[in-house]
């Protein structure tokens, strides 16, 4: 079978294959997996960014890539185990959460997120990018990181450049992310913020949940715990934007990614969690297996990613990408600390 032939068949392959497609897709997901588990075990020892890990253990392997037998898998991977990983981010979040924090959180969160993204796609011109780019880029930032820019990612048209700025995205907010990490507990110990709205602030403006959790609970429990749910207010933006975005390129003639659809099934299921989960048929142990088993399906499709990305790829995109990201970080963070300054 061609390389051409077998990704097309894993393509339009369903989460669930049959025995046939199975055989197909095994090679290219053992692989994806095998480097997710690598990079899960460097990311625990030392602490770091598993996404990153996963990213560049994949692309040091991106022969495989150009291998037959294990592209199908790969492509898989990247497109329907990452489908399967969003829409179980939906079990962490239930309306109770979100409707907890009091309306501020709630307004500071969407006028952030939303001009964040805005901002992205003005910027993106005048940088001389893609406007797709910018809303990638803003998206990422604004909503939850790598989740984010994977999700957007899987309804933007398909493209020679949509993978490839889809690993500068997601290796560039990660990078971002970490850094805010170990910045901000800093930044709001400095301005002698309360317990709440240092929460307010880390959940509000650090990119991964990760990375805020590992924020907040720096500085103490409560922190720690308001700066988790903000995060999961912002993780709760992913179905609209993403719906906004598929109805928008709709609308305007574009083909999204999804086919005819403009709202993608695994948006469907995320927002079922929520649903399901906000009226209390979720036990606790059943939304923490569920988040288990995203985690695993977000490491394997971002390595899937980075198997099926270069280096030389990545070269010539220039710094213009990483400094519109540098600002669209800088802009979420101005925009939640007035929010929270104004608040205190």
């Amino acid at each position: 079978m061609s390389d051409a032939a077998g990704r097309s068949l894993a393509l339009r392959t369903f989460p669930l294959p049959g025995r046939a497609q199975v055989r197909l897709l095994y090679p290219g997901l053992l692989a994806a997996g095998t480097i997710g588990l690598a990079a899960t075990f460097l990311g625990e020892q030392y602490k770091s960014p598993v996404m990153l890990f996963a990213l560049l253990i994949g692309m040091a392997f991106h022969f495989l890539y150009e291998d037959s037998r294990s592209a199908p898998g790969i492509d898989f991977a990247a497109k329907s185990v990452l489908r399967v990983g969003v829409a179980l981010l939906g079990a962490r979040i239930t309306a109770e959460q979100i409707l907890g924090l009091g309306l501020t959180p709630l307004v500071t969160v969407v006028v952030a997120t939303g001009s964040t993204i805005v901002l992205g796609g003005v910027l993106a011109r005048r940088l001389g990018l893609s406007r797709r780019f910018g809303i990638l880029s803003g998206g990422s930032v604004g909503i939850c990181g790598a989740s984010a820019a994977l999700a957007i990612a899987s309804v933007l048209p398909p493209s020679g450049e949509r993978e490839r700025d889809t690993i500068v995205t997601v290796v560039t907010v990660t990078a971002l992310s970490t850094l805010a990490m170990i910045l901000y507990p800093m930044l709001v110990v400095a301005l002698h913020l309360s317990h709440v709205h240092a929460g307010i602030f880390l959940g509000g403006t650090i990119h991964d949940v990760a990375q805020v959790e590992g924020a907040g609970y720096t500085i103490s429990p409560e922190t720690g715990d308001i700066a988790t749910y903000v995060k999961l207010l912002r993780v709760s933006l992913l179905l609209p934007v993403v719906f906004v975005i598929a109805l928008v390129l709709k609308s305007r003639g574009g083909a999204t990614a999804t086919g005819k659809l403009p709202v993608p099934l695994f948006l469907v299921g995320f927002v079922a969690l929520v649903l399901i989960g906000s009226a209390g048929f979720l036990t606790k142990h059943v939304a923490d297996g569920a988040g288990f088993v995203s985690r695993w399906c977000l490491v394997t499709a971002v390595s899937a990613l980075g198997v099926k990305t270069s280096f030389g790829s990545l070269v010539k995109v220039g710094f213009k990408p990483i400094a519109l990201m540098v600002m669209e970080t800088l802009w979420i963070g101005g925009v939640v600390l007035a929010a929270v300054l104004l608040t205190s």
